[in-house]
């Protein structure tokens, strides 16, 4: 098994799908994806995966003709409309979708006290709440790297990210934006982000399970 191939690929799907959350994608990055630099793994990882990436090839396909202008703009407008607002039919901030926890109360508290003890915090240029989908993935996307380094660590972090934080609420986040958008690119990233999910928990757990 070649471990550096698949650092590789989940850190380069964690990397996409950060971008893809954390703003409107620029026209590098969508030159990026319409010239298939995003690519589905060999083999079926989990059904979300595989439905993600099915519906990010339907994006290439209709948009590769288009200028590429035009197809950013599209997606800025809905990128805007599904995830900024005003009135935004998804909000993806963990404090928003959970139910036991609270925005102004212990919520944002929690979330940052969990990237203060892996000794991270959120970079500058990220707008964000800490509890924001974005922000959570460059957290785990921080975790990834480290465990590549040898930092042993970084998996029990993960573990614990995985039970305290993403388990609660990412999937139904992820689903909800493959619903409600109107643009293939978004629907492909809603099931991406549940797919990727799925596998970074599955390798948490087993790290967990392994080590008892």
């Amino acid at each position: 098994m070649d471990m550096d191939a698949i650092y590789a690929a989940r850190l380069d799907l964690v990397e996409f799908l950060v971008a893809a959350t954390h703003d409107a994608p620029g026209e590098a990055f969508v030159a990026d994806v319409l010239e298939g630099e995003v690519t589905a793994p060999a083999d079926s990882v989990n059904d979300e995966l595989d439905r993600g990436f099915a519906l990010l090839e339907e994006f290439v396909d209709e948009n590769r003709e288009r200028p590429i202008e035009d197809v950013v703009d599209d997606l800025e407008v809905e990128y805007t409309r599904l995830l900024v607002g005003p009135r935004p039919p998804v909000t993806p901030h963990e404090t928003y979708v959970r139910e036991d926890m609270e925005y102004l109360g212990e919520g944002l508290p929690k979330v940052k006290a969990s990237y203060a003890a892996a000794g991270w915090k959120p970079p500058e240029n990220y707008p964000e709440e800490a509890d924001h989908v974005a922000v959570e993935l460059a957290f785990l996307r921080y975790l990834i790297r480290s465990q590549h380094q040898g930092r042993e660590e970084a998996l029990g972090y993960q573990r614990v990210f995985h039970e305290e934080h993403l388990t609660h609420w990412l999937e139904g986040c992820a689903l909800e934006i493959a619903e409600k958008t109107h643009e293939t690119f978004y629907e492909a990233v809603g099931h991406l982000l549940a797919g990727y999910d799925e596998f970074e928990e599955g390798i948490a757990m087993q790290v967990s399970y392994s080590s008892r």
